[in-house]
């Protein structure tokens, strides 16, 4: 049974304060424009999650507020998972992992440098430098169920960020 994987990375926020814990940075105005940008692309592209996981990071749940409105996913059904705060790559895993059976299509949202490290670690045939602020990667896992995940096969299928079609 084909699962989806959205993998994005919170949209571009202000730079911190002086005293600003980096926890605490917010979306700075294109940041809170690209975040539904990107929602309305993943709609328009018929991708429609069953489940959103988010950092719980200002900038990370500020980005997932503005996806789940794109795609008509109401904002008290997001997950929010504090261990996707600047992780590493292992604990996207665990998450992912740890899904329910029926999730179909799941989207997280996160930080670098552990999602560009997690991407560029899915597949083989795929990789990018540097997922950019509100990138998207998207993932197709076509065996097994979400707790088989790291051995189950997996292709991606997608691959955008806001200023790619300007």
């Amino acid at each position: 049974m084909k699962r989806t994987l959205v993998l994005i990375r919170h949209a571009k926020t202000k730079p911190a304060g002086l005293l600003q814990d980096d926890f605490d940075r917010r979306l700075n105005d294109r940041g809170e424009q690209d975040a539904p940008e990107m929602g309305r692309r993943l709609h328009r592209h018929s991708i429609i999650p069953d489940l959103i996981v988010a950092s719980t990071a200002k900038r990370a749940a500020q980005t997932a507020r503005g996806i789940a409105a794109s795609v008509d996913y109401q904002e008290g059904r997001i997950q929010w998972e504090h261990r996707l705060y600047l992780c590493e790559p292992e604990v996207f895993e665990s998450v992912i992992s740890a899904l329910p059976d029926e999730i179909m299509t799941v989207f997280i949202i996160a930080h670098n440098p552990g999602i560009t490290e997690f991407v560029n670690a899915l597949s083989p045939h795929y990789h990018i430098d540097n997922l950019p602020t509100c990138g998207v990667v998207g993932v197709h896992v076509t065996d097994g169920s979400w707790p088989d995940f790291s051995t189950s096969k997996k292709e991606v299928f997608l691959s955008d960020y806001p200023k790619k079609h300007i």
